[in-house]
């Protein structure tokens, strides 16, 4: 019996299994990539709307007459509460590499900054507020570019708070 054709079949069918295999392989590496970038994409939009949304909604409170100090503070506390920057923070902790965890960290504390700073008293518009706005400027800024950064979008030529 000639066992070379029998050889090189199983040698041809071997090949083409493994072949298939590695492609299969490739492919699922390339779809769970393009997953996982579709994911962060969404994350990073809910925690930056949720930022902007938060930030805007505690300066509205601030500037609106409130019957008491502690009727403000009430309104202002509960704004931060209902928001959803605690989901989208939860989100990005899971999710995102350490680098845009931190910055987004630091942009939660700048809101909780501002709305401490409302709390006690503090008016829209003064040195302090300014200060505190311009903070949550620099540290939304390096969040975004962190974030661009990792979504291999590249740089933005304008700063945006």
């Amino acid at each position: 019996m000639d066992w070379l054709p029998l050889l090189s079949t199983l040698a041809g069918a071997a090949i083409g299994i493994v072949a298939t295999l590695i492609a299969d392989r490739s492919r699922w590496k390339r779809e769970d990539a393009k997953e996982g970038l579709r994911l962060r994409l969404d994350v990073y939009t809910q925690y930056a709307t949720a930022v902007k949304v938060l930030g805007e909604t505690l300066r509205a409170l601030a500037e609106r007459e409130h019957p008491s100090g502690d009727e403000r503070a009430l309104a202002l506390r509960e704004a931060f509460r209902e928001s959803d920057i605690a989901t989208a923070s939860e989100r990005m902790w899971l999710l995102a590499p350490q680098p845009v965890v931190k910055a987004a960290d630091s942009v939660f504390h700048c809101l909780r900054h501002i709305c401490d700073g409302y709390v006690d008293g503090a008016a829209v518009s003064s040195p302090e507020d300014h200060a505190r706005w311009e903070a949550r400027g620099r540290a939304a800024a390096e969040m975004r570019r962190l974030m661009r950064e990792d979504l291999d979008a590249g740089p933005l030529t304008e700063r945006h708070s």
